[in-house]
């Protein structure tokens, strides 16, 4: 593959990589090219990312003609700089290609737009979109990224129907939040561009140090959004630009930034199974420097004074939504307010752990306040800081 970041090896920038979609296009390329084209040499396919408009290259491990209608290749995720869990998982491509019929031809030059003769289906290991109806969920770029380039190499009057496969896809995505956002049973092929920036390598932190600071010249008060569902709610929710920054899994180092540079308060606005973390004294959220999240939710539940046999529950689930399902489940049972009591631990217990945090590696006393959104972008809890800070912001 060729290097996105031509630089001396010496450096230390993080390397970008590319996004899920670019390789299942150009294994879809492949594909379709050894189909059309025969045996010729398929190690490396080029292709433009549209979104920036550049033409890279792609190496491909394998590709192989099923029959004379139907083709696998196979290349393998690099998201350059990135805790990635994608990294090197294979992506293949199934390819079949039909020749349209004479009398089948002349209706298409009529009826068919060019998006009727290629076809993206999703396969196993990747996701359905639970909002959606099931959908595979292929999204808008990746859609674009595959119909546009494989027009390029479908023959005239040829119908291509692609299935991405992620064979890892489905074991892979038990460790990802997808499930909390309505994606089930696999991997999405998300982004809006080709280009995979290395948001969770070390010198991205600069970045949004970078942002903080511009941020902080103009109010004391500020939101901390772990990533764009958290932006997107907040702006929903008429909280002004000026107060927005996204810290991606970088909240402990953005936190100690805010203080040195004189915020007052900060409202973390986050994702709930993200932020728990925080109540657990786990500063680096994401998941490959540490989890723990049943054990902090099931301590703050042995706080609100759950019964034994909830505890148990709630411990043996395998994510923070399916055991606030249980605490649902519980407080429709017995009319108590568990989740308002359970969150209403876990807010206080971010606000304090934060504020301690701060001082600690900083000397600055800085109000933390807490608001936790569930899968469906639903308002769980606010602590009680968190909900004066909302007022200012608002």
């Amino acid at each position: 593959m060729a290097d996105l970041n031509a630089h001396d090896q010496r450096s230390s920038a993080p390397r970008a990589g590319y996004t899920l979609p670019v390789f299942a296009c150009a294994a879809a390329i492949a594909a379709l090219q050894r189909l059309n084209k025969g045996a010729v040499s398929l190690s490396c396919i080029s292709l433009d990312l549209i979104r920036p408009a550049e033409v890279v290259e792609i190496e491909v491990e394998q590709v192989v003609s099923l029959d004379e209608h139907s083709a696998i290749a196979i290349t393998r995720s690099d998201p350059g700089d990135n805790l990635d869990l994608t990294r090197h998982t294979p992506i293949w491509a199934w390819v079949q290609v039909e020749a349209l019929s004479e009398s089948d031809q002349l209706r298409g030059l009529a009826e068919f737009q060019s998006q009727d003769w290629i076809t993206i289906e999703g396969g196993e290991g990747v996701g359905r979109n639970l909002g959606a109806d099931g959908q595979a969920a292929i999204y808008s770029y990746a859609r674009q990224l595959m119909l546009e380039n494989l027009e390029r190499h479908r023959l005239p009057h040829q119908t291509v129907t692609v299935t991405i496969i992620l064979p890892e896809g489905r074991s892979l995505a038990k460790r990802t939040s997808n499930e909390a956002f309505g994606v089930v049973e696999g991997l999405s092929l998300l982004g809006t561009s080709g280009i995979s920036q290395p948001l969770s390598a070390p010198g991205q932190l600069a970045a949004f140090q970078e942002q903080l600071r511009q941020k902080a010249q103009h109010t004391d008060t500020l939101v901390f959004c772990f990533g764009e569902n958290g932006l997107n709610l907040a702006q929903q929710m008429g909280i002004g630009d000026r107060h927005l920054v996204k810290t991606a899994n970088w909240v402990g180092p953005m936190l100690v930034e805010a203080g040195m540079l004189g915020v007052t308060s900060i409202l973390l606005f986050g994702y709930h199974g993200k932020l728990l973390k925080l109540a657990g004294g786990i500063f680096h959220t994401h998941h490959h420097v540490a989890d723990g999240r049943q054990e902090i939710l099931t301590a703050a539940c042995v706080r609100a004074g759950l019964p034994l046999d909830a505890l148990q529950q709630i411990l043996a689930q395998d994510t923070a939504e399916a055991a606030l399902q249980i605490l649902k489940l519980l407080e429709n049972d017995t009319q108590v307010p568990w989740t308002d009591r359970v969150y209403e631990k876990l807010g206080e217990t971010i606000d304090r752990r934060s504020h301690t945090y701060i001082y600690t590696h900083s000397q600055q006393r800085v109000s933390v306040g807490t608001l936790f959104f569930d899968r469906n972008r639903k308002i769980i809890k606010c602590s009680k800081k968190g909900a004066t800070f909302l007022t200012q912001v608002c």
